[in-house]
């Protein structure tokens, strides 16, 4: 069997290149989730008063609804401590992150822009945390008649898409590890 050069590249890269939370790129997408979320949860708060009263954006499929989440995602809650159990779990969290992906983030451009995406999503959420008594603002409300999917907002959004973009990886480089086996066996 002749050698993968895939898979040859990427060990290559592993070797070479810093993990994606030591590069500027990193940080201006971390910047950018962060900026955008702070201002849509800005103008939700402006323009979406009062709570709990839907906007139509595209008929009744998608509203701009504002709400607050003193829990975490899905309404969890954990008692008048939520807001910084939570708080305090997002900094762990995104902690345990970056030292998990360094080496997925070196190997995988779809794993060093998705760990920033997440990240960013996290920082943005952490911040209503500790900015908004309350709680995280929520808006985005999509659903049909009363069938509606949960109010979340455009940290949420980063977290699931970083999230998929990081699966998306795995899979990639679980891909190219078996077939750097296949070639040496």
């Amino acid at each position: 069997m002749k050698p993968n050069p895939r898979a040859a590249a990427a060990t290559a890269t592993l070797s070479d290149a810093p993990p994606a939370a030591a590069t500027m790129t990193f940080w201006v997408i971390v910047l950018v989730v962060v900026v955008i979320d702070f201002i849509t949860k800005s103008l939700a708060v402006e323009h979406l008063t009062p709570r709990h009263i839907p906007h139509r954006i595209i008929g009744d499929v998608v509203r701009f609804t504002l709400a607050y989440n003193p829990g975490a995602a899905f309404g969890m809650h954990l008692g008048p401590g939520s807001r910084w159990i939570f708080a305090t779990l997002a900094v762990v969290i995104v902690s345990v992150l970056l030292k998990a992906t360094a080496e997925l983030t070196r190997l995988s451009k779809l794993a060093a822009i998705g760990v920033p995406i997440v990240v960013g999503g996290a920082i943005g959420n952490l911040v209503d945390r500790i900015r908004m008594r309350e709680g995280v603002v929520d808006f985005i409300d999509i659903g049909i008649g009363n069938t509606r999917f949960w109010t979340f907002n455009v940290a949420d959004s980063a977290v699931t898409i970083g999230a998929v973009c990081l699966i998306l990886a795995l899979w990639e480089q679980d891909k190219l590890q078996q077939a750097a086996a296949r070639d040496a066996a």
